[in-house]
Formats: structure tokens, C-alpha cells, sequence
């Protein structure tokens, strides 16, 4: 009997969250010779270190490539220590600036060391694509750039657009693509994961597995997901992210300051239930049966535990719960020492709220910070702030900031 479960059932957990797959007949059928065969399946999902910084968003993926390790499939994290030199072209209007070969590295090992919460450490296969890439001779290179001509890169949607704007597109960008396809064929992929905004790439290693008579590999995308707004993807620069290293009071704050809509996608996208699972526990929730403030406190448990322990989860929901359902000041608060942001020569010292709020890291701007003030969302000391200066006795000082859910004790000096 095959160790694989039955292709239906793995099919639940591989399609939750998928945008799209090319195509679920082709997965479907490698998936039985899978089971027939006893081979697992090998899937790829790439990651260029352009970064040292992941947040939730970025893990998608990573959870997906999980789903198909649970599954007794061989997932290879690869590293695109050499596609960095490049830098990925997709959602860029302007050539990316090139990384030293030293930045890869030191981002490369955070890269690791964050992927690893998520997947098995024993049975992930690393790879770098320098291995390959590195060692690609000037010959090697022309005749995998003849497999495609420069109207297919056009067709390119960023590419598309650059050209119409007058924008200049540098020669070795259209390598991109080419390179990541050429991944596909070294590493001889069944599957391939990225976002659907990686779909030209993805499908330029089918086009080179064919060449190189293999199999054309199945693409499963996935959406970009959705910051703490839940209008604008999640991105450091728009402050409406989740750090997947942030403390565990700060992340399961954060994760219950989301709208009900969008923690129906956090639960696809960002746990390993299946789909089938998150359809009946929504369709409780709809019933009546199950209060929607209890679902979003297991999914921020879920999602602290997965990142840190179940310790850690357990702490901050006691800690929140206090804070906001039993109106306690709450324990562990995270203490951020401040410099002092007050008005010069007023007594008793008036502290200017939005620096403050900036300081603390509740608000990513000035603006932020006051539009919150503005709709009262900000508390001092559990009391709403009424304007943007508030006043303390003396310094140093200890008071409880809390924007929405979120709280930090903000040390004043």
C-alpha cells in the first residue's frame, strides 16, 4: 500500500489558497503515479535574498511548500543567490540596483534560519541556483536566451509597460526569467510555487523543461496577500505588516486588530488547516454556533505558536484578553525607551503624542498618527487622548500607549 494519502484528500490541502494551477488535471495525474510509484513528488518554490527582513506575507509560499512536506513530497527551498545578482524584474518600473555578493550571503543565512519555522529542517532540500548558474558557460547562456524572443519578454505585463512609458528595461533583466526557468530543468521540478505576479516566470520553466525533454512542471500560484488594512498588499514600507519575528504580545496583537473578512484569508493562507476544515468553522460562524471574536483569538494562537511556542501563544492571549475583554492593564507589555518628545519649558511636561505613537512604532507617520488621534483611537494610560500634546508630572516616566489593539509602554526620558 502506498504511504501517499489518496489524491483527493491531498488535493484538499493543496488547492486551500490557490489562485491558480496549470493545470489541477496534470497535478491530479502526477499525483496518482505519485502514490502507484511510491516517488514523491520534487517542489520548488524560489526565494531571492534581497532582504534580511520576512514578514507574514512572505511566508505564504513557505506554507505552501509545508502542505507538500506533510504530505511525504520533496519540497527544495531554493536560494537565488545568483537570480539576486539580476534582481527580479516583476511589479518594478525601474531597474532593480544590484546586490554584492556579501549582502546575498548574510541575507541568505536570515533567510534560512526564518524558513525553518515553518519547514522541516531534516527533510527540506536547500539549494542555491550558483550551483548551476555559476558555472554556465557563455555558450550555454545563448542557446537557452535563443529558446525565447524579445516580443514573448514584451508580452511581459512589466516589461509591456515600461517599453509604452519610454522607461528603460536593461538588457540582463530579460534573463531573468530565463534563469528562474532553467532552475526548473537543473532541478528537474514536478511543481513550481509562486505569486501570481511570478506567472511569466513560472511558465518560462515549463517552456525549458520541454527543450530539455522532461515533464513541463505544474505551476500553483498564489494571491499577494493582504496587510493589516486589508486593502494594500503587506509590505514593511506601508507599515501594515506582520514581522515573522516580532515578539509574541506585538504579532497576536496585531492579528486580532484585523477585520473578520480578512482573517477568513489569513486562516487559507497562513496555517495548515485544510480548506474543508476553514469551510465548516466558517459556516459555524454564520450559524450562530460560534462567536467570531473566539475563531480570530485560535487563529492569532495558531499563528504565535507556529512562530515561537505554544507557551509564548497561551501568554499573550491571557495578556490580551486582560487587557481588552477584562479591562486590566496587562503583563510583559513590551517597554520602549523613548527620548523626550515633549514641549521645551512647559510644566508639567506636555509630551507631543504623534512623535511619540512614531517613536513607539505604533503609527508608521506623523499623518498616521494624527488621523488616529483624530478618530480616537489612541489611549493614554486607558484614557482616550483628546489631542496631540498630553502631560506627565515628571520625567523619567512609565505610561501604557495603546493604538487600537495594540499596546506598548512607552519609557520617557
Amino acid at each position: 500500500m502506498s504511504e501517499f494519502l489518496p489524491v483527493d484528500e491531498q488535493l484538499d490541502l493543496l488547492q486551500k489558497g490557490a489562485a491558480e494551477i496549470i493545470r489541477v488535471s496534470d497535478l491530479r495525474e502526477r499525483l496518482e503515479e505519485s502514490r502507484k510509484t511510491g516517488r514523491p513528488l520534487r517542489v520548488k518554490a524560489g526565494f531571492d535574498p534581497t532582504s534580511p527582513d520576512l514578514h507574514l506575507g512572505h511566508t505564504v509560499l513557505m506554507r505552501k511548500l509545508r502542505h507538500f512536506q506533510q504530505l511525504g513530497h520533496q519540497v527544495i527551498f531554493l536560494i537565488g543567490d545568483s537570480t539576486a545578482l539580476i534582481g527580479d524584474p516583476t511589479g518594478r518600473n525601474v531597474t532593480r540596483k544590484p546586490l554584492t555578493r556579501e549582502q546575498i550571503k548574510v541575507n541568505a543565512e536570515t533567510y534560512l534560519d526564518q524558513a525553518f519555522r515553518i519547514l522541516d529542517r531534516n527533510t527540506t532540500e536547500v539549494r542555491m541556483n550558483s550551483e548551476w548558474l555559476g558555472k554556465l558557460g557563455y555558450e550555454e547562456l545563448i542557446r537557452l536566451s535563443a529558446h525565447f524572443t524579445v516580443s514573448q519578454m514584451l508580452e511581459r505585463d512589466d516589461f509591456h509597460k515600461r517599453y509604452e512609458s519610454e522607461l528603460p528595461i536593461s538588457l540582463h533583466e530579460f534573463l531573468y526569467p530565463v534563469m528562474q526557468g532553467y532552475d526548473s530543468v537543473c532541478l528537474n521540478a514536478d511543481v513550481e510555487l509562486g505569486g501570481t505576479d511570478q506567472k511569466f516566470n513560472l511558465l518560462c520553466g515549463r517552456e525549458l523543461q520541454r527543450h530539455y525533454e522532461q515533464k513541463p512542471q505544474i505551476v500553483l500560484m498564489t494571491p499577494i496577500l493582504e496587510g493589516l488594512d486589508g486593502v494594500q498588499k503587506m509590505s514593511k514600507s506601508l507599515g501594515n505588516c506582520i514581522g515573522i519575528t516580532e515578539p509574541p504580545a506585538e504579532m497576536y496583537g496585531k492579528l486580532m486588530s484585523i477585520n473578520d473578512e480578512l482573517m477568513w484569508k489569513y486562516w487559507v493562507f497562513l496555517t495548515d488547516l485544510k480548506q474543508s476544515e476553514i469551510d465548516a468553522m466558517r459556516a459555524e460562524v454564520a450559524a450562530g454556533k460560534l462567536h467570531p471574536m473566539e475563531v480570530k483569538k485560535s487563529l492569532a494562537r495558531n499563528i504565535v505558536t507556529g512562530f515561537h511556542s505554544e507557551a509564548d501563544a497561551r501568554e499573550a492571549d491571557e495578556n490580551w484578553a486582560r487587557m481588552f475583554q477584562q479591562k486590566e492593564t496587562a503583563e510583559n507589555l513590551e517597554e520602549v525607551a523613548v527620548a523626550l518628545v515633549g514641549v521645551a519649558g512647559a510644566e508639567p511636561t506636555q509630551i507631543k503624542l504623534p512623535k511619540l505613537l512614531v517613536a513607539l512604532g505604533l503609527a508608521a507617520s506623523g499623518s498616521e498618527a494624527n488621523r488616529k488621534i483624530s478618530e480616537h483611537a489612541v489611549k493614554i494610560d486607558g484614557e482616550t487622548a483628546e489631542g496631540n500634546l498630553f502631560s506627565v508630572a515628571a520625567t523619567p516616566a512609565k505610561v501604557v500607549v495603546r493604538l487600537g489593539k495594540r499596546a506598548k509602554v512607552a519609557v520617557i526620558g
